[in-house]
């Protein structure tokens, strides 16, 4: 039995590609893992990120102020759930995006009761728009949404293996830790998600695992609660 009912897979848009735009091989890959979870029972929501595409900290250059640049990254955030609904559908999988930002043509709203209804219905639910407001990054939107739904617990799709004390593709001797309290995460400063979503996270004493996505099988194991990556719970 699978130790979690519904869980929130919350994935960077670096995921999908090296760089600009979309790797269709890693897209693929990405939407193989989260189908591989649903077809074990269980539901998922899915909040995905624009890096790939468009994000603050990397335009600061740009000259476009904040407000506007974080519209731009909500609305690149759709880009990439639409291009993972696709994939998703194509090996089966029935899929809904529900958007903070009012995009009709390509999303529905995100309201609370029609995305429990999707899930209670066994569709697969991305969030797409982050909170729909500037200064919040998609860690918040999945923190939010993670609650808003009732999710058992938020998995924290990374390139590596879990949380260290330092970054472990500088040092050698980084330590990794199995599992963390919220509050030894907060003393030692370690990045498990931004400061606003880990505060969400701490409050409601949501589990966070952080875990290797690109490892084979890794969203699965972690879904059904295999000792993998980094656990973060009170």
């Amino acid at each position: 039995m699978p130790t979690y009912k519904r869980v929130l897979l919350k994935i960077s848009g670096e995921a999908l590609a090296d760089g600009f735009g979309f790797d269709y091989s890693k897209l693929h890959e990405i939407a193989s893992q989260v189908v591989a979870v649903w077809k074990k029972g269980m539901q998922i929501v899915v909040v995905i990120g624009a890096g790939n595409i468009w994000r603050f900290r990397d335009t600061t250059e740009s000259g476009i102020e904040r407000t506007a640049s974080d519209a731009m990254g909500m609305l690149a955030t759709i880009m990439n759930a639409v291009a993972l609904q696709s994939a998703i559908e194509k090996l089966g999988a029935v899929t809904r995006v529900c958007s903070a930002i009012n995009v009709p043509q390509l999303a529905e709203p995100y309201l609370r009761r029609r995305a429990e209804r999707h899930l209670e219905k066994n569709r697969i639910v991305i969030c797409a728009g982050g909170t729909g407001n500037p200064y919040f990054t998609t860690d918040s939107a999945a923190a939010l949404r993670a609650l808003e739904l009732e999710c058992d617990v938020i998995l924290k799709a990374s390139n590596v293996d879990g949380i260290y004390d330092k970054d472990p593709k500088k040092f050698k001797n980084a330590k990794k830790y199995e599992s963390l309290s919220f509050q030894e995460a907060i003393e030692k400063n370690l990045k498990v998600l931004d400061q606003s979503a880990f505060s969400l996270c701490r409050e409601q004493n949501l589990p966070v695992v952080v875990f290797n996505f690109s490892a084979k099988g890794a969203l699965l194991d972690a879904a059904l609660g295999k000792k993998i990556g980094t656990l973060v719970k009170d």
